[in-house]
């Protein structure tokens, strides 16, 4: 009696693919020559993923959802402010991409020009942006709501580009277990945070405010 074929699942297409980039050090033709290739059927990688380039970006996406799954098993994370819990997001999603050197590095240097590199990331660009407006408190938010929505927004863009840098140390760290990586990223994070303090922002609001009450005021 014939052998039941196993049922191929998201994370076995990924992992297939992960390790075809490693082995033969360039990214399947198209998606044809990479499900004959590994003895499964295009209407089964259609199941999961749209494009190859989908599930490039699913491969980032799941190195960050990894590192959310791990965080809220912390029950002490649960309790951190949010400048713990960013340093607690950058240590553990770094030991997952230090987990998986090899193909984030040959990842990121297929193309030559970088920002086409780069569009592999644009779905861990969006789950990072929503994991910085869900640790946001009020500590760090302005009294004034109409400047609160604009300033979320600088505040996503701001996290993800310290993101991309804190990347590019990490590719570029040749010190032993990247411990200069550790070291950036507590440095950065705390830097950061210092230029988050929106104390001295609020007085200025407040202190404009009553400048132009006057100013108006004294004018009647």
């Amino acid at each position: 009696m014939e052998a039941k074929k196993k049922t191929i699942s998201k994370e076995d297409i990924v992992s297939i693919y992960m390790e075809e980039v490693l082995e033969k050090g360039q990214k399947p033709k198209s998606v044809y020559h990479f499900v004959k290739e590994n003895n499964f059927t295009e209407a089964e990688f259609y199941a999961f993923f749209g494009t190859l380039e989908g599930l490039e970006k699913e491969i980032f996406r799941l190195f960050f959802a990894n590192t959310i799954d791990l965080l809220n098993k912390n029950s002490e994370y649960l309790e951190y402010d949010m400048k713990n819990k960013m340093l607690s997001f950058y240590f553990t999603f770094f030991e997952i991409l230090t987990a998986n050197r090899s193909y984030v590095l040959q990842s990121l240097k297929f193309d030559r020009n970088p920002l086409k590199n780069l569009v592999q990331l644009t779905t861990l660009r969006n789950s990072f942006k929503e994991y910085v407006s869900e640790i946001l408190t009020d500590d760090y938010r302005l009294e004034q709501e109409k400047l609160q929505k604009f300033q979320e927004k600088g505040i996503q863009e701001s996290a993800w580009l310290q993101l991309m840098l804190t990347i590019k140390f990490w590719v570029d760290d040749e010190s032993a277990a990247f411990e200069k990586t550790d070291i950036f990223i507590e440095k950065s994070v705390n830097a950061s945070f210092e230029l988050m303090n929106v104390a001295p922002l609020n007085h200025l609001i407040d202190l404009s405010k009553f400048l132009f009450k006057e100013k108006i005021y004294s004018k009647q």
